[in-house]
């Protein structure tokens, strides 16, 4: 395709629902659901708020409850790649609630096409837009209100790279690890966080397929695409 109308909002900025939405979670939420479905979910249900997550857990205690912050009561994992990584999640269902990532996803929940992604899934991203061909892609730039600048390179790498297969990464990366979330991550300030979450955050393209989330009943669920 050659071209394509690129919109890059923050969840505040979403006036009216697009038709194809990437909703993008660097650091990290959707590295995090990433590394979930490489280590066996079968499905991730994003939940609304941490009453709802707990609720589903409460329903269906084989589910497993994971939100941002220090572990907490009736949950299972907290929102780390590096700690989640090493989980058997074979066959089961995650429940994710986090401050920004999950919210984006809600926030565009009746657009036709939702994707999630991040570095670790950019090139299958963008694998599935060019296969769409669609002429307009809004891509919702969640952490710090759309300011985030690891969200705002990364989905403005996936956007190069539905036109331009070559394009190169090297700059997006740089300025994700030079970001305010990164740094936050890597002294420590936020809570619930592994010393490999930034590098892990960073890995491109480490997993074959992308990410795509869809309304199942009452619930928006994200389930692994491959093109």
């Amino acid at each position: 395709m050659s071209g394509m109308y690129a919109r890059f909002l923050g969840i505040p900025d979403l006036a009216e629902v697009p038709s194809v939405a990437v909703v993008v979670d660097v650091m990290r939420a959707f590295t995090v659901a990433a590394w979930a479905f490489a280590r066996g979910a079968e499905k991730i249900v994003l939940a609304e708020s941490l009453d709802e997550a707990l609720a589903l857990k409460a329903r269906h205690p084989d589910w497993v409850a994971l939100k941002d912050g220090p572990a907490a009561p009736g949950f299972d994992a907290v929102n780390s790649p590096g700690l989640l990584r090493s989980a058997d999640l074979g066959g089961r269902t995650v429940v994710q609630k986090t401050t920004a990532g999950t919210v984006g996803a809600l926030a565009v929940k009746e657009a036709e096409l939702v994707l999630c992604a991040g570095f670790v899934v950019a090139e299958a991203t963008a694998e599935i837009l060019r296969a769409r061909g669609s002429d307009s892609v809004t891509f919702v730039v969640t952490g710090e209100d759309g300011r985030a600048d690891e969200d705002l390179a990364c989905a403005q790498y996936i956007a190069r790279r539905v036109t331009e297969a070559g394009a190169d990464a090297g700059e997006y990366l740089r300025r994700a690890g030079e970001s305010r979330a990164a740094a936050e991550l890597a002294q420590g300030v936020r809570q619930g966080v592994h010393p490999d979450d930034v590098a892990l955050c960073l890995e491109l393209d480490r997993f074959p397929f992308a990410m795509v989330a869809t309304l199942e009943g009452s619930l928006m669920v994200l389930r692994p695409a491959r093109t």
